[in-house]
């Protein structure tokens, strides 16, 4: 599909973008050629805009390897690094992202569909997927992490923003988010759970550490720790609306508990007597 200028026009483009297509861009120029032309002139915001307007397509971008660092990498469609990147700009793509390594932007990372990661994940500004997000190493943003799908990572995600998934989110590390942590499935994680505001799971929450909220924790069903859960104001477990959880579903197990338990009931361990 060739962008031109009429249909730029058709879709509102600003005065100031326009300007500067027809002073710097041919009539009609190719939609993907479009978006590189766009990230060469950290143009950014304009190629999102490009994006959105157009939406995506079936083509495939491969990027075998990064002589010279671009700014920013678009794709109409799907976008495969057969090598690692590391860019200060933007990462986005129509369709999916796929890298046999790891992905790193200091701006934002966004796929109409899944990103999926050999190695780590790492945005300075947000990470945004239509579908599921994947990484074999860790997943990190200092903004916000949100998908339509699941996160999974063999390590941490951290976020100085919020978490929220369309699915489940399992860690094998920990999980951190200065606001709130928010799942449709369930939350598992290796080590601890951290949200600087609430946390909430359609499905159970479970953490090889503690969970600590700075507001309420709400679970479909039980909620389990290795050490203490911690909240700001109420704990609700058992909270399944799809149907009558069991008993066991409804429990809440943890050392200790620092905060009102508004549903559920709470399981002190065992004491092992010498």
């Amino acid at each position: 599909m060739k962008i031109t200028f009429e249909m730029l026009r058709s879709k509102g483009a600003c005065q100031e973008c326009m300007q500067w297509v027809e002073a710097n861009l041919p009539d009609s120029l190719e939609y993907q050629e479009f978006l590189d032309r766009l990230a060469t002139a950290d143009k950014p915001d304009w190629a999102t805009w490009l994006l959105a307007q157009f939406g995506s397509d079936e083509s495939i971008k491969t990027v075998t390897k990064i002589t010279e660092a671009p700014k920013h990498i678009f794709a109409t469609g799907s976008l495969v690094f057969k090598c690692a990147v590391s860019i200060e700009g933007r990462i986005e793509a129509g369709r999916g992202i796929e890298a046999g390594w790891g992905i790193e932007a200091g701006r934002g990372i966004k796929a109409g569909r899944g990103i999926k990661a050999g190695g780590g994940i790492k945005a300075g500004r947000g990470i945004e997927a239509g579908w599921g997000i994947k990484a074999g190493w860790g997943i990190e943003a200092g903004w916000g992490i949100e998908t339509g799908g699941g996160i999974i990572t063999s390590e941490g995600i951290q976020a100085g923003w919020g978490i929220q998934a369309g699915l489940g989110i399992k860690a094998g590390w920990g999980i951190k988010a200065g606001w709130g942590i928010q799942a449709s499935e369930g939350i598992q994680a290796g080590w601890g759970i951290q949200a600087g505001l609430g946390i909430e799971a359609g499905w159970g929450i479970e953490a090889g550490g503690g969970i600590k909220a700075g507001e309420g924790i709400k679970a479909g069903f039980s909620i389990k720790c290795e050490l203490t859960l911690s909240v700001g104001t109420r704990i609700f477990a058992g909270l399944c609306g799809w149907r009558l959880p069991q008993p066991t579903e409804q429990e809440i197990h943890a050392k200790e508990v620092i905060g009102t338990i508004a549903t559920g009931e709470w399981k002190r361990p065992e004491r092992v007597n010498a």
